[in-house]
């Protein structure tokens, strides 16, 4: 959660143990609960540090390593010392691993590579022990690469025979276009080394909690735009597609991209050219594209796109201010036989951050309003995968459904506790409501289900949420205003005194979801702030509803016998093994390869055809959007996705159930 900045300190250089210190000062007074800069910080960012720059321990070799240990206990005192020399011996020995990977790379292309060996390439969760030498470090290069040759192959069909046939043809052209990963890796490698000085203050402040974060100008542009319903934005929306190639999702009306009348969603994103440098898509670090498409800095830029039919073409966008579609509150009818829900979606708890121009709280009471003019039985609100965003929202927000009383307790690094209040007086709906959470669901989400779980509210359901049940704030860390620290300030409590920190929300019906068990919960995170308990609220106007109680009973008996349910439950029982434990060795020949990826294809294809599965759901624009939309192309558009994807969503059928045994529940 965020609140809007408070205090800077002072800082003239950008000298790290200047920057780093101003940060721990930060964080020593208002931390939450701050921690003392000895041996356990030294340890920590040691491990972190490293894993941060070479993930799977796959650029540095042993001895390496070994050398750089000398400061693993050592870290803290050269931070209280002012003396980071330290940083440019690691930055030294980085740029010394990136050189010597782009030099092997070269290597193995200018030799001999079979497309077959006897060798067996092994896949695990942990990452492997650093290779002792140059040369061990080259062989398992090899082995990746040739992995990669043989996979490439077998993805081009199902038809073994037919690709064992041409083998050697499809072989040598997929070697090409691995080795042209490979080579071009190595820029994505490369780093600043004021850029590795930043990588190394966000290990230091992930010590002392998850949320706790170092910022960039850009960065901090980039934090705001996930909280602000508009944006200056190119107006595009890209995502990774199966072949890791940045593909255009979307494009927003009235932007730039729309009256360029030569982008089409589908496109292939190649390079984008910013002034003097040119980034290739397929090179370039995903950082630096998502500050590019992000940062207020970058406002033009040419960008490069492939068509489908190989047609290869180049565009200069500028950015606009815009209306973030995706980002925004909608709304539709659900309708059974005798009974209307409503179904509103929020995706982030947005503000009138830096360009916003509406707020969360503003919108779902429009959409509410809407929807009573068209009669609704209850009400769905869903915050399934929205991660938060303002807290002033997640209060407003809470106020519009509880008459009057405290909503939740924050406590402070100083242990004042302070209770809550609902900001709003009365009500906007007072009729039965449903709220979904996932694990992904978060921080001023977990907030809002948290006070309608507390009042009986809003029967809660879906997976249990991630657990950050934690305030941070803004702070700028210098007078220049170009470094920031997201801090965490407060923890927030629920009215009974629990938290749901570290442990997240139970909703009241657990309903399965495909991947469930692969949610990168707060629980994950080493440094995460544990769950506790204080003193609650002795008394508010919990209310009484039995057949809120009739209803989760019956939605439970519902789920335990839903094929549906049973499915998504079976298909779990497959994924975890991928996850949960090392997969089998694979011989590096072509027969192998073939037969592990097309295992592993076929759970993908199950995977595909349960996401695709339409469930039996009818919706419906309100009047108001349909009366809008007639006038509005883009919204038709949209329109016909969002429905697509409340009908393949198993939690919105659920949700509708327990509405109409409400409705019809009553005395």
């Amino acid at each position: 959660m965020l609140l809007l900045p408070l205090l800077a300190s002072s800082q003239k250089e950008k000298n790290p143990c200047e920057t780093l210190a101003s940060i721990n000062a930060l964080i020593q007074e208002n931390h939450y609960r701050p921690k003392p800069i000895d041996d356990s910080l030294s340890v920590y960012v040691f491990k972190t540090f490293l894993s941060r720059l070479d993930e799977e321990n796959r650029l540095f070799i042993a001895p390496e390593i070994n050398k750089l240990k000398k400061h693993e206990y050592q870290i803290d005192d050269y931070i209280n010392g002012h003396d980071c020399a330290f940083l440019h011996e690691f930055y030294t020995a980085y740029s010394k691993s990136i050189k010597r990977y782009s030099e092997i790379i070269a290597s193995i292309k200018s030799e001999d590579f079979p497309f077959s060996s006897d060798e067996k390439v092994v896949f695990s969760r942990k990452a492997f022990p650093y290779a002792e030498n140059e040369a061990d470090l080259k062989r398992l290069y090899k082995k990746r690469m040739l992995f990669a040759v043989l996979r490439d192959v077998a993805e081009l069909s199902t038809n073994k025979d037919s690709l064992t046939a041409n083998f050697e043809t499809l072989a040598a052209s997929g070697k090409l276009k691995v080795f042209d990963k490979y080579e071009c890796k190595t820029e994505s490698y490369q780093m600043s080394e004021d850029e590795f000085n930043t990588v190394f203050y966000s290990v230091f402040c992930s010590y002392f909690d998850p949320h706790t974060e170092y910022f960039s100008e850009n960065d901090k542009s980039e934090f705001f735009s996930t909280v602000s319903s508009d944006n200056l934005t190119f107006g595009l929306y890209v995502s990774l597609s199966e072949k890791d190639e940045l593909t255009v999702d979307d494009i927003l009306p009235g932007s730039s991209a729309y009256f360029s009348d030569k982008i089409n969603v589908g496109d292939q994103l190649l390079k984008i050219k910013y002034k003097d440098e040119e980034y290739e898509i397929a090179c370039a670090s995903m950082k630096k594209i998502e500050e590019i498409f992000t940062s207020k800095d970058y406002k033009s830029a040419i960008f490069t796109f492939r068509k489908k039919s190989g047609e290869i073409y180049k565009v200069r966008l500028v950015k606009k201010i815009l209306k973030d579609y995706q980002n925004n509150v909608y709304s539709f009818k659900l309708k059974t036989d005798n009974a209307t829900f409503g179904y509103i979606k929020i995706p982030s708890f947005y503000s009138t951050f830096e360009n916003g121009k509406s707020s969360i709280t503003i919108d779902v009471a429009n959409e509410i309003y809407k929807l009573e003019d068209d009669h609704i039985n209850g009400l769905i609100i869903d915050v399934e995968n929205n991660g938060g965003g303002s807290m002033e929202e997640a209060v407003r927000l809470s106020g519009l459904f509880i008459n009057d009383g405290p909503l939740a307790i924050m406590n402070n690094n100083k242990n004042n506790k302070e209770v809550i209040p609902d900001s709003i007086y009365g009500t906007i709906y007072n009729g039965p409501m449903v709220i979904m959470i996932n694990g992904f669901s978060a921080s001023a989400s977990e907030f809002f289900a948290n006070a309608m779980q507390d009042y009986n509210r809003a029967i809660v359901i879906g997976n249990k949420s991630l657990g950050k049940a934690t305030m941070q704030r803004i702070f700028p860390i210098n007078e220049n205003n170009d470094e920031f620290l997201k801090l965490t300030l407060e923890k927030f409590y629920r009215l009974t005194g629990k938290s749901n920190q570290y442990d997240g929300i139970t909703p009241d019906v657990e309903i399965p979801l495909l991947f469930d068990k692969q949610m990168p919960r707060e629980n994950s995170n080493d440094t995460a702030l544990k769950n506790d308990e204080i003193r609650g609220v002795g008394k508010y106007n919990y209310i009484e509803n039995a057949i809120y109680a009739d209803a989760i009973a019956a939605s439970k008996k519902r789920i335990t016998e839903s094929t549906d349910a049973q499915e998504i439950e079976n298909l779990n029982t497959k994924i975890n093994p991928l996850y949960d434990a090392d997969l089998p060795p694979v011989t590096l020949q072509f027969s192998y390869v073939f037969d592990d990826v097309n295992r592993i294809n076929s759970l993908w294809k199950e995977i595909k055809k349960e996401n695709e599965k339409v469930y039996p759901i009818t919706v419906e624009l309100n009047t108001a959007d349909e009366k809008k939309q007639k006038k509005d192309a883009f919204m038709k558009t949209n329109t016909t996705e969002r429905i697509k994807n409340i009908k393949q969503n198993f939690h919105i059928l659920e949700a509708a159930h327990i509405l109409f045994d409400v409705n019809n529940l009553k005395p």
